[in-house]
């Protein structure tokens, strides 16, 4: 049995939910664990990019709590599409053109 999650600043979730969600953020960055931990202290803040997951994952609740219908529009996957960089253009179409 893994141990209760520590210094969870934005996730306001039970603890058997953790993991799955986390699961989901790996998966739209196409990331591991490490990415944005510490390995081995996943409560560490010493990456600097758990910091900018926070403000992504705020931002992302923010754009969802203004639908009425308190359904999940935006997610990680929505702009990085697996990718740890968001996508801010479209690939340039096929044939050059």
């Amino acid at each position: 049995m893994m141990p209760p999650p520590k210094n969870l600043k934005v996730l306001k979730v039970q603890p058997q939910e953790i993991m799955g969600i986390m699961r989901s953020y790996a998966i739209g960055l196409g990331v591991r664990c490490e990415f944005c931990h510490i390995q081995g202290d996943f409560a560490s803040d010493d990456n600097p990019k758990k910091t900018t997951a926070r403000m992504m994952i705020t931002m992302a609740q923010e754009i969802n709590g203004k639908f009425p219908d308190g359904k999940e529009h935006v997610t990680c996957y929505t702009c990085h599409r697996g990718e740890s960089q968001p996508k801010t253009a479209p690939p340039p179409a096929a044939g050059g053109q």
